[in-house]
C-alpha cells in the first residue's frame, strides 16, 4: 500500500467514475483501476462494487476512503508545515466564503492582503456555509469566513467584525415615509423576502423576524441578494440586507429605500475558521488581522440609509 493508491481511492469516492477519477489524478483509466484491484488484492476486501454506469463504494471501501482522506490531509499539512518554515507569507492558501458576503467584502478586503502578503496566492471558493464547513472538515479548504455562532469542535474561530442590517423597501411602501429610525416592533405582521435555504442570511432574517412578529412572504424564496433587492425595488415585498451589501461598489437601486434600525440593530457576526490541527495557524491568526482592518464606514449603516422620503422629494 502506498499514498498514490489511497490518493486514487479518494478520488474514486469523490467521483464515482473511473474516468473522471483518473482525469483527476492525470493518469489513465486502466493504470487507476488497477492499481485500486492490487489495493483490493492486498486489504483482502472488496473496495468497489462495479456495475454497467457508475462506481459504488463497498461499506469498508467507504470507511478506507474516509480514513485515506485523513491520511492525505495530514500529509499535505507536512508539506504546509515545510513550505511555511521556509517563507511563512508565501504559498497557496485555499479560502471558501458564503455567497451573501463575499462579493461585497472582497473587493475592500483583497487590496489589503495583497499589500500584506504580495507573494501569498489566494484562491477563492464561493459556496454555502455548509459546503464551505465540509470542504474545511475534508481539507479541501484552509480556511472559511462564516458568520457565527458555529458548532464546531474541531474548528478554531477568530472573530472578524458585526455587520448590521438595514430594512429594504420600495419608495412606494408606506414605511419610506416614516422619519426616525426603524424600530424592531414596526416590523410586527409585515411579510418579508428570504433567500431560499441553504444560505445563512436566511436563519438570520428568520430569526429577527421571530423577535420582531414578521414573517416569511410565502411562494417566493430568492437565490441571491441582487434578486431580493430587484424583487423588492419593484414592491413586491421587503426584506433585511447587509450593510456591505448596499455600499460602493454595490451600484444603488433606483426605487430601493434603506432603513435603519434603532439602537443596537439586527446584525451577523463574520468570523475565519480554520481547523485547529492546523499548521498555518499563526499564519491565519496574521491574515484574520488584515481582514479586521475595513474601513469604518464600510460597517456603518447610518451612511448607507436612505433619508425619509419626504425630505428626498423637498430637496427634488
Amino acid at each position: 500500500m502506498n499514498l498514490r493508491d489511497l490518493q486514487y481511492l479518494v478520488a474514486l469516492a469523490e467521483h464515482r467514475h473511473f474516468g473522471r477519477a483518473a482525469e483527476a489524478c492525470f493518469v489513465s483509466q486502466p493504470t487507476l483501476s488497477t492499481q485500486i484491484k492490487k489495493l483490493e488484492d492486498e486489504l483482502g476486501v472488496a473496495l468497489v462494487e462495479r456495475t454497467p454506469r457508475k462506481v459504488l463504494l463497498t461499506d469498508v471501501g467507504a470507511e478506507i476512503a474516509g480514513r485515506a482522506r485523513e491520511v492525505h490531509n495530514e500529509i499535505e499539512q507536512i508539506r504546509a508545515v515545510a513550505r511555511r518554515t521556509l517563507d511563512p507569507e508565501s504559498g497557496t492558501l485555499r479560502l471558501g466564503i458564503f455567497p451573501t458576503l463575499g462579493p461585497y467584502l472582497l473587493p475592500h478586503a483583497l487590496p489589503l492582503v495583497r499589500a500584506a502578503f504580495p507573494r501569498l496566492e489566494l484562491l477563492l471558493v464561493e459556496e454555502k456555509t455548509e459546503v464551505v464547513l465540509n470542504q474545511l472538515r475534508e481539507g479541501k479548504l484552509d480556511a472559511g469566513i462564516v458568520a457565527l455562532p458555529l458548532h464546531e469542535d474541531s474548528l478554531h474561530s477568530e472573530f472578524l467584525f458585526e455587520e448590521p442590517f438595514l430594512l429594504a423597501v420600495s419608495s412606494a411602501h408606506p414605511l419610506a415615509h416614516q422619519h426616525g429610525q426603524l424600530k424592531l416592533s414596526d416590523l410586527s405582521r409585515q411579510n418579508l423576502l428570504l433567500l431560499e435555504d441553504g444560505h445563512c442570511l436566511r436563519d438570520q432574517a428568520l430569526e429577527v423576524c421571530h423577535l420582531a412578529g414578521a414573517s416569511e412572504r410565502s411562494g417566493f424564496r430568492a437565490t441571491s441578494l441582487e434578486t431580493l433587492r430587484q424583487m423588492v425595488a419593484a414592491n413586491v415585498g421587503i426584506t433585511l440586507l447587509p450593510t456591505m451589501a448596499v455600499k460602493p461598489p454595490v451600484a444603488a437601486v433606483e426605487h430601493l429605500h434603506l432603513i435603519e434600525f434603532k439602537g443596537h440593530p439586527p446584525s451577523r457576526r463574520v468570523a475565519m475558521v480554520w481547523r485547529k490541527s492546523s499548521a498555518m495557524n499563526t499564519f491565519l491568526i496574521r491574515l484574520a488581522t488584515i481582514f479586521r482592518q475595513l474601513p469604518a464606514d464600510l460597517l456603518d449603516a447610518h451612511s448607507a440609509a436612505t433619508p425619509p422620503l419626504a425630505q428626498s422629494t423637498r430637496r427634488l
